[in-house]
């Protein structure tokens, strides 16, 4: 998929595993480097055009996946490779 794609509400894949997908790719080409926080879930939310349960959901399969990790209070960051 591509990583500046835009979520598609009609296509039989949902809205986050879309957004997965798209942060995938934004990882592997390096847009956040290692131990780096990500773009914040309410600016993925509107930058998506998607509710950020939505993001919440696609950050959370980015997690159990080991590419991202969650700080409370702080923020998501990119898991070191």
């Amino acid at each position: 998929m591509d990583p500046d794609a835009r979520i598609d509400p009609y296509a039989p894949l949902p809205p986050f595993r879309q957004l997965v997908e798209i942060l995938t790719a934004r990882i592997e080409r390096g847009d956040w480097p290692s131990e780096r926080p990500i773009t914040a879930e309410a600016r993925l939310a509107e930058e998506y055009g998607i509710a950020r349960n939505t993001v919440r959901r696609a950050i959370a399969v980015l997690t159990e996946r080991g590419l991202l990790f969650v700080v409370p209070k702080r923020g998501t960051f990119v898991a070191k490779r």
